[in-house]
């Protein structure tokens, strides 16, 4: 019936939060035919589907007989890790070797989106050849998850990436938009963690990167593996809070940096610098500099201008 509709499927878990709305974008976008699923906000643009129930699972590979499946969808809040290990492992651990499974069975390949948070950050920067060493529960389960995609499915991907940001719905979606309003509210001071080395790095890249690996992947069976990918800016919490504030001509001497290590939550590695050579020689990758994403993500939440357009409007 519709002749337009391009022949390459691909299948997002997870395409309603940050990461995964982004690469539905950059796949569609590409001419590959793109369908997302989410659990809580899927309706009205997603399937609505549970990932640990395993048979909705096999109903959808298996009637949409996807060629790629991005698996974006993770517990991905440390401290929410810690306090519900049992539902996190069963979603990064238990629905991910179901998910590596189910794609085996179709033919299709896995990427699996993983974490810098599987290295204990004492020996930066990391090789996907390095032995992780997760200094947390999410770091951990994600670990175990990407042990069970590649024992299910060896034709399968994991590619771990930093802290991300990029076009939020809400400011908590990101621990980097998040900032946001300490820094626009300038009147009372703000503690920022000066001691945690990040990468933060935009879900347009990512999504870039998965699509460019799986369009490798459809030339070249021997595209398979673990890779990384990262933004290559360092800067801890602080130093982003200062380069937002730089962006939007704010400023930042009510931001105070905090040199000690954070005492409370779930333990962090102080640098996991992730090495992305290997992904850097396939050709494959894209970096959006972090003063120009930030202020594109971030452009909507500013205080100010929503001020004007109520005086003007």
């Amino acid at each position: 019936e519709d002749l337009d509709i391009p022949s390459r499927r691909v299948l997002i878990t997870g395409a309603t939060g940050l990461l995964g709305r982004a690469v539905f974008k950059e796949f569609r976008e590409n001419n590959w035919n793109a369908v997302g699923c989410g659990y809580r906000r899927a309706q009205p643009r997603f399937e609505q589907i549970n990932l640990l129930d395993s048979t909705a699972v096999h109903d959808i590979i298996h009637d949409f007989q996807p060629h790629v499946i991005v698996h974006c969808a993770a517990e991905r809040r440390p401290d929410v890790v810690e306090s519900q290990p049992d539902a996190a492992s069963q979603l990064n651990v238990a629905a991910s070797a179901n998910l590596a499974k189910e794609a085996a069975g179709v033919g299709a390949f896995l990427i699996y989106i993983s974490t810098d948070y599987v290295f204990d950050g004492t020996s930066p920067p990391y090789k996907e050849t390095d032995v992780p060493n997760p200094l947390n529960l999410y770091g951990k389960t994600k670990l175990e998850g990407e042990k069970a995609v590649l024992e299910n499915n060896e034709g399968a991907a994991v590619l771990r990436i930093p802290v991300l940001y990029g076009e939020v719905e809400r400011l908590e979606e990101s621990a980097v938009t998040v900032m946001f309003d300490k820094v626009q509210f300038s009147n009372k001071s703000a503690n920022m963690d000066h001691w945690q080395q990040r990468f933060p790095t935009n879900v347009k890249d990512v999504a870039a990167v998965c699509r460019q690996l799986a369009e490798k992947r459809m030339m070249d069976p021997s595209v398979k593996g673990t890779f990384h990918w990262s933004g290559n800016e360092q800067m801890t919490k602080y130093e982003m809070a200062c380069a937002i504030a730089d962006a939007f001509n704010l400023p930042s001497s009510h931001l105070r940096p905090i040199t000690d290590s954070p005492v409370v939550g779930a333990l962090r590695p102080r640098n996991a610098q992730l090495d992305c050579s290997k992904l850097e020689m396939l050709g494959i990758g894209q970096r959006t500099p972090f003063r120009a994403g930030i202020k594109e993500s971030l452009w909507p939440f500013l205080i100010d201008k929503r001020w004007r357009q109520t005086v003007f409007h």
